[in-house]
């Protein structure tokens, strides 16, 4: 795999490092475990999340995060991810402290934690603090969603969805907002998004009569679970070609590292998720890895550099993967 990966072009030869700089942070993301109810089969996330997992953000962590959005005006939205978010100790804790200051926050969610023991309550809080929903069905196929989940997931999160659009999510005028995410299942390109969006929006309704706001087709990213299934099947030099020929120079402006700070379990503060999966972490000028602790503003960052790699091309493919972050 590190042959292939050598002979990758660099990122920073596709861009224009006077132009690719921060803007004003606008969005704290934050990876609070690894901890998933999904044992997520085959290579469905560049997140090493499973049952298996412990990690997960401590209460100080937490506590540290939500003090720092008051001194970082700029943020207007929490986006929660994991793992699976909503099984973490803080994901309540920090939803309710978020909304207490008039965040738009934002729920990577599997959908099938919905009907976890124990969460029974989880929609009904979901929508009493206008959580947006961001869930991940790779496709509106049952078979397509088992073979890359795990048999039943497609079931459950059918049902899952059903619940939402019972609480008025996806329904127009609620401001109750679900936004489906797909991912290949291959070593191909996401198609374009109106497109599968009107697919999505036809076989969900007629199926099985849900509704929802959007659809964000991305693009699978070279790391972790992929790049290592890619790799076993002898595809992933020719997926990283796909990917730099398809390099769309007008997705580079709005890639998620441009407007967003990762913020990992542990505190430790990232350019993007990817980068957090591959412990790429922003660094101080003591060449420490910088976190929560480290600073008084996420503005105060505004001036580090971004950090690059190969697996940037991922985000920059086709229509690109802009602003659209992970889900478990």
């Amino acid at each position: 795999m590190e042959e292939v990966m050598r002979s990758v072009p660099d990122f920073n030869t596709f861009i224009d490092r006077k132009t690719f700089t921060r803007k004003l942070p606008e969005i704290m993301q934050l990876n609070i475990g690894l901890y998933c109810n999904q044992p997520l089969l085959l290579w469905s996330s560049h997140v090493n999340s499973s049952p298996a997992r412990t990690e997960m953000m401590d209460r100080e962590t937490a506590e540290r995060v939500l003090a720092l959005i008051p001194s970082s005006p700029s943020i207007k939205t929490l986006d929660l991810t994991g793992g699976a978010p909503e099984l973490c100790d803080s994901f309540r804790f920090l939803v309710e402290g978020a909304s207490a200051m008039g965040l738009t926050i934002l729920d990577r969610c599997n959908l099938t934690v919905l009907s976890e023991p124990g969460q029974e309550d989880l929609a009904d809080f979901l929508a009493e603090h206008k959580v947006q929903i961001v869930a991940s069905l790779p496709c509106y196929s049952a078979d397509n969603v088992d073979v890359v989940r795990g048999k039943g997931v497609f079931e459950r999160s059918i049902d899952g969805l059903k619940k939402l659009n019972s609480l008025g999510y996806g329904v127009e005028g609620t401001g109750l907002e679900l936004h489906l995410v797909y991912n290949p299942n291959g070593a191909f390109l996401a198609p374009e998004q109106g497109k599968l969006e009107v697919a999505y929006k036809s076989e969900l309704s007629q199926c099985y009569g849900i509704t929802f706001n959007s659809l964000l087709a991305l693009n699978n990213m070279p790391v972790n679970r992929y790049s290592e299934y890619l790799n076993r099947t002898n595809e992933l030099e020719k997926y990283m070609n796909l990917l730099v020929d398809n390099f769309n120079e007008q997705a580079v402006d709005g890639l998620m590292c441009r407007n967003l700070f990762s913020v990992g379990w542990d505190g430790r503060i990232f350019d993007c998720d990817f980068n957090q999966q591959l412990d790429m972490p922003i660094k101080g000028q003591k060449k420490s890895q910088l976190t929560v602790f480290d600073i008084d503003s996420l503005e105060s960052l505004a001036k580090t550099p971004i950090s690059v790699g190969q697996h940037c091309f991922g985000c920059t493919a086709g229509c690109g993967s802009s602003c659209s972050g992970s889900t478990s």
